[in-house]
């Protein structure tokens, strides 16, 4: 971690400093996938509302980033949970032996997306014909073999993706992978026109993602920090969501100052439109929540993608003890009085 990112999550805590200081709390650290964003918000919310302190916790959000790694500092011991992009990344734990398990799935929907020019393609399949699509290598390795699979995609078609958004503005028959949060944001600020947009979670990629993660004996003898840091972080979410969404982006914009305002706006607006948060499940058993039918669906399909192989006893990754109790839905309702 950079020395301003320190800095900064130093005066990111002292929010919840009188809090900490009236009672007993468990210090907990939280590690992310990527710097301070939207993406997160309901964490820093939870943070910022007290909801962590109010069942027990002082959590500390540890920002990720190019040169850091969280799921390995997990792993050592170094923080107390971790957030995962995807299903992948537990399953592939659970091929090494690491007891690395789920508690939560913040997003039902995994917001990746595949952009096109305007027009360009009529449907998902019509983007088969082509110049390029535009796919970092992990994409290649992960929902690039599920399009090749489930779709029929050619691996030829795929040119690496260099997080530069220039070479997709200035081919109009060539698609890029993105985020649904950021990149489209991107592509109307460098090239000044509204990409289309294909949501894979829509068209059958069917991962959870913006997982809580934890070790297994981190569930074995804390259930009761893991209760608070998942039940306090889908109240977050909640509030983040259907409140007013202030506090935690003031804690995100001190945490990174390169955050705007106007990023920050359109990527809760997107989680929004396209229910990345809450749709599906968590309708029924709120935010957060896990239905071992998808989990097992996403198995299959990466299996048949020969993303993962055959075999693991998926009961082994997850725990729906923490994450299907419904605590935001009556926090939900209070907001948006539905």
């Amino acid at each position: 971690m950079t020395k301003a990112y320190k800095t900064s999550i130093v005066a990111l805590m002292s929010v919840a400093g009188a809090a900490a200081q009236a009672q007993d709390l468990i210090p907990v650290k939280f590690g992310t996938n990527w710097v301070p964003e939207a993406e997160h918000g309901g964490y820093y919310q939870g943070v910022a509302n007290g909801y962590y302190a109010a069942c027990g916790l002082d959590v500390e959000i540890v920002p990720g980033g190019p040169q850091v790694n969280n799921r390995a500092m997990m792993m050592a011991g170094k923080i107390d949970f971790n957030m995962a992009g995807s299903l992948l990344e537990p399953f592939n734990a659970a091929v090494e032996g690491i007891p690395v398990k789920i508690v939560a799935a913040h997003f039902q929907k995994e917001p990746q997306v595949l952009m096109t020019h305007p027009g360009a393609a009529a449907s998902f399949e019509d983007i088969k014909g082509l110049n390029q699509i535009f796919v970092a290598d992990a994409g290649y390795q992960s929902f690039y073999q599920w399009m090749i699979s489930a779709y029929g995609f050619a691996p030829e078609l795929r040119v690496p993706y260099t997080f530069n958004p220039a070479p997709f503005v200035a081919d109009p028959l060539s698609a890029q992978q993105g985020y649904i949060t950021s990149e489209p944001f991107a592509v109307e600020q460098a090239g000044g026109f509204k990409p289309d947009i294909w949501v894979l979670a829509d068209l059958g990629f069917s991962t959870y993602a913006t997982l809580v993660e934890t070790m297994a004996p981190t569930v074995e003898e804390k259930p009761e920090v893991v209760k608070c840091f998942v039940e306090a972080s889908s109240l977050g979410w909640a509030s983040y969501l259907y409140g007013d969404p202030a506090p935690g982006n003031a804690l995100i914009q001190t945490a990174n100052p390169d955050m705007s305002s106007e990023q920050i706006a359109f990527s809760i607006q997107m989680m929004k439109d396209y229910g990345i948060v809450d749709s599906g499940t968590s309708l029924e058993l709120g935010i957060g929540a896990m239905d071992p039918a998808t989990i097992q669906d996403f198995y299959d399909k990466m299996v048949a993608a020969g993303v993962i192989g055959e075999g693991l006893d998926l009961t082994t990754i997850y725990t729906t003890e923490f994450s299907n109790t419904g605590v935001a839905l009556a926090l939900k309702k209070e907001l948006t009085g539905e």
